[in-house]
């Protein structure tokens, strides 16, 4: 197609001035018989810029200015359109994962299970749509609302003991799922704290071990915020999240151990009075 555009610019140079005279001279000037080889969007600008029309015979006809502009508003009507769809299911999304999040505290896993199965419908569905649309698929309002599905599934996960699913099978970005997992801390902390007022701090410790797990690797991954999602900004939180669960946890433990060190004392205490008492 290049070849034949650059065949009817060498024409229209012709038919234009290979036959006119230089004012200073008698001797008509001479059209190059070839073109030197232009890159493709210059090539087009030299085509506009003298009227070269090529009609259906030599096979291109160039789109006149408003059917380029009609061409651009179209697919920015489009992806307008898709991005308002999006948005609409990112929250949508981000409402779901907060539900089972919910259902996750209260465990109601029925329910919990039930919604992540919604979200992650309404995540394949918002995906699938983007497909064609990587500046929206990467956009921040897609990752952070994907974000929010992998926590919900990892929290989840891991209060019931079962393995971290891995974001190839959420079919979620690396560095939206690692802030998903770091973000999953917070989640987790509230749920020892819910352990440790029930009196159940001793199941509430391997939690804290997992924490402490991913924490640790969570801190190797030392790349420019630019290709982790601002994930060192996570990784501090998590830190933090991460000692103040372990002082609350710690404290919890140690009124446990006073409390049963206590009782033995006062069993004790009792049995020796019955065994001192007169006949």
């Amino acid at each position: 197609m290049l070849q034949v555009a650059r065949e009817f610019i060498r024409r229209a140079f012709q038919e234009q001035i290979g036959q006119s005279q230089h004012p200073r001279s008698s001797q008509p000037i001479k059209t190059p018989t070839a073109l030197p080889e232009l890159p493709e969007l210059q090539l087009a600008g030299i085509i506009t810029s003298v009227g070269v029309t090529l009609d259906n015979g030599g096979g291109v006809t160039l789109p006149s200015l408003s059917d380029i502009f009609e061409a651009v508003r179209v697919d920015f009507e489009r992806r307008n359109a898709l991005r308002d769809e999006t948005l609409r299911r990112s929250r949508e999304l981000i409402r779901f994962c907060s539900l089972s999040i919910r259902a996750t505290h209260r465990r109601e896993w029925a329910e919990a299970s039930q919604l992540l199965e919604t979200a992650r419908q309404t995540a394949t569905q918002m995906m699938a749509d983007l497909a064609g649309y990587p500046d929206l698929y990467f956009a921040g309002y897609t990752q952070d609302a994907l974000k929010e599905l992998a926590e919900a599934y990892i929290v989840n996960a891991l209060v019931q003991g079962q393995s971290l699913p891995s974001p190839d099978h959420l079919h979620i970005e690396y560095p939206a799922y690692l802030n998903g997992l770091g973000e999953a801390m917070g989640e987790l902390r509230r749920y020892i704290l819910d352990l440790i007022r029930s009196g159940k701090a001793a199941e509430a410790e391997p939690l804290l071990e997992i924490m402490d797990d991913i924490y640790s690797q969570l801190v190797t991954v030392d790349y420019p915020d630019a290709i982790t999602g601002g994930l060192r900004r996570t990784t501090d939180m998590v830190r933090s999240v991460l000692e103040r669960t372990r002082g609350d946890l710690t404290i919890a433990v140690r009124q446990d151990q006073m409390q049963a060190a206590l009782a033995a004392l006062e069993k004790r205490l009792d049995v020796s009075s019955a065994g001192e008492a007169p006949a």
